[in-house]
């Protein structure tokens, strides 16, 4: 299948800037069709939900058909979908209500390869509910956190286990499978967040073996947003605090106060376009056939440009790159011998290049680095990004290698 970078490109008014964008694991560029329909769905006829006049089918056609388009993105039923502001949002609002049936000498696991977002609200969701947390550390060698070392950890007493399907920071993906199988059979629940991970790999709910798994639309080429999607029957078992007129059915009953139709809508446009020839679909098949289709095409075409990537790193005078599990997403992790990581985001910001320095809310993961706070200079990859910017960007950093900056 052939992935035609360029015809991608023309779909997206932002990159007719020039800038080169790595930039992509703190959310991507938009595709205009996305922009269009949040238009379409904000200043056509609107009104709260209903089917009796338009405006109210409209309302209730955003939102049925966002539902539709994250299952068929996720793997998973419609009916299990759960609107967010974000999924941070998301995780706080599930660890309020999981937590109310916690007590006191129950466990919840998390992982230092997190993003703080699936760790601080099980941590103080644990704390209130006087429960234990149980870490589990990734190979700061390797990158790796393998089944084994959850499994090391779980008893009895667990009751969730709260792990990443790809790390933000240095792109590790869990063996997640092999993770739900170890949990599972401690009788525990698992939630997985897959923020990074959806924007690289084709997401199968039940494949996975998360009980929740939650994501960001705004990182695969939609609006800001977050969903959370789980089996209906699981729902129907938690019970959230809730306004008294408000439904009680799954999934609304997460749903608190009237939903933004129109992100609904931009959302459920960048499904149809990841869907679609431009993002290396055939046109042929449902539209979770063509789904699985554009992520294979866009994995082998991100793995190309990363391994290109990574051979010029190699040969970058002082650099490390901290991103080395077997199996990664396209985002590097680079520090620079004697020299600041912020300081070479600047001298590739000043030449048109984005790609930002820190530690990107995954703090526990970068002090388990023994980088601290700071963390590095993140290079993501994103479904636009091309040969000639990878090679710009190498070109760049061989000039910052090169040349002596005072730290700021």
């Amino acid at each position: 299948m052939t992935y035609d970078v360029e015809a991608l490109r023309s779909h997206f008014p932002s990159l007719a800037t020039g800038l080169a964008h790595f930039d992509g694991p703190g959310g991507t560029q938009t595709p205009l069709q996305v922009g269009q329909a949040i238009a379409r769905a904000l200043t056509g006829p609107l009104s709260n939900r209903g089917r009796a006049s338009l405006p109210e089918r409209n309302a209730d056609d955003a939102v049925t058909g966002f539902r539709q388009a994250m299952a068929d993105l996720l793997g998973a039923d419609p009916g299990g979908i759960v609107y967010g502001r974000s999924a941070t949002q998301l995780t706080y609002d599930f660890s309020r209500a999981l937590s109310a049936g916690w007590a006191v000498g129950d466990e919840v696991v998390v992982t230092r390869l997190d993003h703080d977002s699936n760790i601080r609200p099980w941590v103080q969701a644990a704390e209130r509910a006087g429960a234990v947390v149980r870490w589990v550390d990734f190979d700061p060698e390797t990158g790796e956190l393998p089944a084994a070392a959850v499994a090391s950890v779980l008893s009895e007493r667990t009751r969730l286990v709260a792990v990443t399907a790809a790390s933000n920071l240095i792109g590790t993906r869990p063996p997640i499978a092999e993770i739900a199988a170890v949990v599972h059979a401690a009788g525990a629940l698992l939630y997985v967040d897959g923020v990074h991970y959806a924007a690289h790999a084709s997401v199968d709910l039940g494949a996975l073996g998360a009980d929740f798994f939650v994501c960001s639309p705004y990182k695969f080429l939609g609006p800001h947003c977050g969903v959370l999607t789980a089996a209906p029957e699981l729902l129907e078992t938690i019970h959230p605090d809730k306004l008294l007129p408000s439904s009680n059915q799954v999934p609304e009953r997460f749903e608190l106060g009237t939903l933004p139709y129109e992100l609904m809508a931009g959302a459920t446009a960048a499904v149809d376009f990841l869907a679609g020839p431009g993002a290396g679909a055939t046109g042929a098949g449902s539209r979770r056939e063509r789904l699985v289709a554009s992520s294979i095409a866009l994995a082998e075409y991100e793995d190309g440009l990363r391994a290109e990537l990574e051979r010029g790193l190699a040969a970058l005078p002082g650099a490390t790159v901290h991103s080395r599990a077997a199996e990664r997403t396209p985002t590097l992790l680079v520090t620079f011998a004697d020299r600041v990581a912020a300081d070479a985001s600047r001298f590739l910001a000043d030449r048109g290049i984005l790609a930002p320095a820190g530690s990107f809310y995954a703090l526990e993961a970068s002090r388990h680095l023994g980088l601290g706070e700071a963390g590095g200079l993140r290079i993501g990859l994103a479904p636009y990004n091309t040969e000639g910017e990878v090679s710009r960007l190498l070109a760049a950093l061989g000039d910052f290698a090169l040349t002596s900056l005072p730290s700021r």
